[in-house]
Order: C-alpha cells, then sequence, then structure tokens
C-alpha cells in the first residue's frame, strides 16, 4: 500500500496498490524528465501561447475520429473491463498525482506496444500483445510510463509525429513536399527518443521495481522466455554496444537509429539502471524533487544549461569511439587525421586510404545497403 494510504478523494483515485510505494505530491514532470527532453519542452512552455498556436495549427488533425475509432473498435479500461489495468491506472495517477484520469483503451493487436496521444486530452491505448506479454509488476511499469508522458504533456507533440509520418507517406511522390515533412518528423523522432527515456523513469517511479522494469525492456527484446534471459547479460549488450567497433560502427548507429521513434531496448535498460543508481533518484524517493507550483518559474537558461553539461559529460564518459574522438578534438589531441583514416580505413579495403587508392573507380563502398531495422514498442 502506498505510504499514506488513500481513499477516493474526488479525483477518481479508489484502488489500493498491492503493496507499499511511495507517493509524489505535486510533483513536476522536471523531476524525471531527461535533460535533453526537459530541456525542449521548458523552452517550448515558456513561449506565450506555443501550445494555443500549436494545437490550432493541429486543428486539421482527425482527433475526434482518433478518439471515435478507439471507443467503437477496442476496450475502453473501466471498472468493468479490465479492472486490473485501471486499478494500475488510478494508481499510478495517485503517485504521480495527476488530477484527471486519462482514459485507457486495449486495442487488438499481436504487437506489444503502448502509446499516449491526444490533442485536447491525453488517452492511453495498450495493445493485446503487450497485456498477454507482460506480469503485473512489469504492466505497472508501462502504466506509469504512459501516466507519464500525459504529466509531461507530451501526448500533443508524439500526435503531431503520427500524423506528419502517416502525411509523409501519403505525399511521398511529391519530392519536396516530402523532404520538408520528413525534416520536421526527424527533429520529432529525435525528441521523441529523449521523451522515452523520461517516461521510462517515471515508469520506475510508479512501479517502484527496478527489476520489474528491466524484465518488461527484455521482453519487448525478446519475448515471454525470461527464462532464457539474464539481466545482467543483457546490460552487458549495451555496454557492447556503446563501446565495440570504429568510427564506421559510430555512422552506423547513427544511421540505424534516424528512422526509429524508440531507442534501442538495451540502451534504454542501461540508461534507467544508471539513473535508479543515481543521486537524482535518490532525492526524489527521499521526497526532495520539483512541485508544479514551481514550473512557471523556470529558467529556460539554467534549463539548457543543464542540458548541455549532461551532453558534456556523456561525451567525456562515453565509449562511443565517435564521441571518444570528439571528446579528444575539444581536448586537442593529437594525430586526429590518422585516427579518422583509420576509423574509415575498412570502408575502403584493407589498405590505407593515403597508400592506395580505391580500385576501379569505386568510392570505397561495395554497393550494398543495409535495410533500416523497424521502431520498437
Amino acid at each position: 500500500m502506498s505510504d499514506d494510504g488513500h481513499e477516493q478523494n474526488g479525483t477518481g483515485h479508489e484502488s489500493v496498490p498491492s503493496r507499499q510505494r511511495r507517493r509524489f505530491p505535486g510533483i513536476s514532470s522536471r523531476a524525471y524528465e531527461h535533460p535533453a527532453d526537459r530541456s525542449a519542452l521548458v523552452a517550448l512552455r515558456k513561449l506565450s501561447g506555443f501550445d494555443t498556436v500549436f494545437k490550432a495549427l493541429s486543428g486539421l488533425l482527425p482527433e475526434r475520429s482518433l478518439r471515435l475509432m478507439f471507443l467503437s473498435d477496442s476496450v475502453r479500461v473501466s471498472d468493468q473491463q479490465f479492472a486490473h489495468l485501471n486499478d494500475m491506472l488510478r494508481d499510478a495517477c495517485y503517485i504521480l498525482d495527476l488530477e484527471k484520469v486519462p482514459p485507457m483503451y486495449v486495442t487488438q493487436d499481436p504487437q506489444p506496444n503502448a502509446m499516449c496521444i491526444g490533442l485536447d486530452e491525453p488517452i492511453i491505448v495498450v495493445t493485446t500483445g503487450l497485456v498477454e506479454l507482460l506480469d503485473e509488476e512489469e504492466m505497472r511499469a508501462v502504466v506509469g510510463h504512459e501516466v507519464g508522458h500525459a504529466l509531461s504533456g507530451h501526448a500533443v507533440y508524439r500526435t503531431i509525429l503520427l500524423f506528419l509520418t502517416s502525411l509523409a507517406i501519403r505525399i511521398a511522390w511529391i519530392p519536396l513536399g516530402n523532404l520538408a515533412i520528413m525534416a520536421i518528423v526527424t527533429a520529432l523522432r529525435e525528441w521523441f527518443r529523449k521523451s522515452e527515456l523520461s517516461a521510462d523513469r517515471a515508469g520506475l517511479l510508479v512501479g517502484q521495481d527496478l527489476r520489474a522494469s528491466m524484465r518488461g525492456l527484455m521482453k519487448i527484446a525478446g519475448g515471454n522466455h525470461l527464462h532464457e534471459m539474464n539481466v545482467d547479460a543483457f546490460l552487458k549488450q549495451a555496454e557492447e554496444y556503446e563501446a565495440g567497433g570504429d568510427l564506421r560502427d559510430s555512422v552506423l548507429k547513427i544511421l540505424n537509429v534516424l528512422p526509429r521513434t524508440h531507442p534501442f531496448t538495451t540502451v534504454r535498460a542501461a540508461e534507467l539502471k544508471k539513473w535508479a543508481e543515481s543521486r537524482d533518484h535518490q532525492r526524489i524517493m527521499d521526497g526532495h524533487y520539483p512541485r508544479r507550483t514551481e514550473d512557471k518559474d523556470t529558467s529556460v537558461t539554467d534549463s539548457f544549461r543543464e542540458s548541455a553539461s549532461h551532453y558534456a559529460t556523456s561525451v567525456k564518459s562515453s565509449k562511443d569511439p565517435l564521441m571518444k574522438l570528439v571528446s579528444d578534438i575539444a581536448g586537442g589531441a593529437g594525430d586526429l587525421g590518422g585516427r579518422v583514416r583509420r576509423g574509415f580505413g575498412g570502408f575502403a579495403g584493407s589498405a590505407p586510404a593515403e597508400d592506395q587508392p580505391p580500385r576501379n573507380g569505386s568510392d570505397g563502398w561495395d554497393g550494398t545497403t543495409d535495410t533500416p531495422p523497424r521502431a520498437d514498442n
């Protein structure tokens, strides 16, 4: 049960958690947001009337049609339908102190997925594939993840991304039109990936069980075969992914992630574990966190400064070859030209680029292309 217990209080919170967890009255989404996510959102919120204008420009979006579609062709979570999910939803809203409980729907889809969308008000949708894949504590983290999106105000921008992605497909035959749309989509996807890291943290604050959060991410990656998986080995994959290879691999990582809306699952697990062990997380659990009442006084400059500091620290501590190169450039390391040539030498064959030009007029590529992996869920 939550630390102070709770009863119905007029906000729709009636459920009683199955075990004791801490509640965070008045918590601001700034408490758990990833620095890059937080700095972007603070800047947008500080622009006078931005959300109003953004929604006005989005007036053509078929939100009413979207809501009617889920109402007519999915199952709305309630005390009568998927009652255990309804309890989790109200419990998550209670723990994060979200006054209005968003509607939740379960939709028939074997692909494990969940989303928080909507322009005027957020709605949460989970697939049957996800419901069948996760146990109670794993699902609790996912519901907390989606409630975190709602509290952060992500639903509006996520809905816009879904719409623009669909629009880009429809106008793909118009070269310039599609190019302009895809530029916006690419930028939104970069923010979207950062917002997923934020929502993972919110899911941990709600579930307060790191092992359950880890299990859920492992199942998203490898299915319902926990007896065949190991958390430590899974996290080691993330270390190998970050540190492995040379500059060519660093470039390929960037190209692989660009079409995705979510970070790679092992990366999400590693990021969440790192945050769970951080002082910031411990301070929140001790009751020391930003309040929503303080949001209006948030400094945009301080937020960007914090974000810049975070990235500088990430670059310095990263094991990725490209990030090491960036760090060395900033530090004035010598022989960078040689390091770059060695890093990319494999693209042009076994001989160094300065000693052996590409044969037969080739630019060093083998002419094959890799199909980027589809986005995860």
